[in-house]
């Protein structure tokens, strides 16, 4: 099963830049998207769905042309879920869920904080009320992919500029704690100790070290230069872990700020 992870930062956008084109060639089993910024009727036409496949959304009701996230599939699940039941974060588009049999693949984007203190409190909310649903999960028995933008970095081999970006949203200490707190290997930053049993890096399982990035700022030459930050990630329970077969990060060709994240598992 082939899974891509894909901030689009305007699906629409992405989409004149040829995102469907690249993605109807990788062959993907499942497509999660964050930041489609759209509402689903703008992505109805077939620009938007490649031959055999079909799409669902959340969309964001705050705000039209915000946030946003979807996840296209060649096979029905069985159930689609859009909301975890805290309006201030369901209403945003955040969260999306398709149910195959015992497999649950999520769409999440959590928010960014790097517009000031008051999104920065809303992150911390968030990621303080997201800890509990994410336990649940991981205990429940199910096999789950989650994908998406998680907007925090966890360690050095995650950002290019590391000591400079101590106090800015993503790379703060108590944000990577929180992140590096529900991951079960040794690739955090040490601020924390590794749970005995949480999710998994999906990448981080096939290459521990790696310095690899899938976001890039839009000021200056960041892209061009590699100054970048992995944010988007393929977190997995422990049952997946011998079945993560290969991880690559698409930098080229562009079609966002972001870079698709493509994990392929073993049946």
């Amino acid at each position: 099963m082939r899974i891509i992870s894909f901030n689009a930062n305007g699906l629409r956008s992405a989409a004149r830049k040829g995102f469907f084109d690249w993605f109807a060639a990788q062959n993907a089993d499942v497509l999660c998207v964050q930041e489609t910024k759209a509402q689903e009727h703008q992505l109805a036409g077939p620009e938007f769905l490649p031959a055999g496949y079909k799409a669902w959304f959340r969309d964001a009701t705050t705000k039209k042309g915000y946030s946003g996230v979807a996840i296209y599939a060649r096979r029905e699940p069985d159930e689609v879920r859009t909301a975890l039941g805290w309006a201030p974060f369901d209403e945003e588009g955040r969260y999306i869920e398709a149910r195959f049999g015992n497999l649950s693949v999520v769409s999440f984007y959590i928010p960014s904080g790097s517009s000031g203190e008051l999104r920065q409190g809303f992150k911390f909310e968030v990621m303080a009320w997201l800890r509990p649903i994410l336990d649940t999960w991981l205990a429940s028995g199910r096999d789950y992919v989650l994908c998406g933008d998680w907007n925090i970095v966890r360690s050095r081999n995650d950002i290019r500029n590391w000591s400079s970006n101590q106090k800015n949203s993503g790379c703060t200490p108590p944000e990577r704690a929180w992140l590096n707190g529900l991951i079960a290997d040794a690739c955090g930053d040490g601020l924390c100790d590794a749970p005995d049993t949480g999710w998994l890096d999906a990448l981080r399982v096939l290459r521990p070290e790696a310095a690899e990035y899938t976001w890039w700022s839009n000021r200056g030459a960041a892209r061009a230069n590699n100054v970048g930050w992995r944010i988007d990630y393929q977190f997995v329970t422990p049952s997946l872990r011998d079945r993560v077969q290969a991880a690559a990060v698409h930098a080229e060709p562009r079609f966002s700020d972001h870079a698709p994240l493509v994990v392929d598992y073993r049946a």
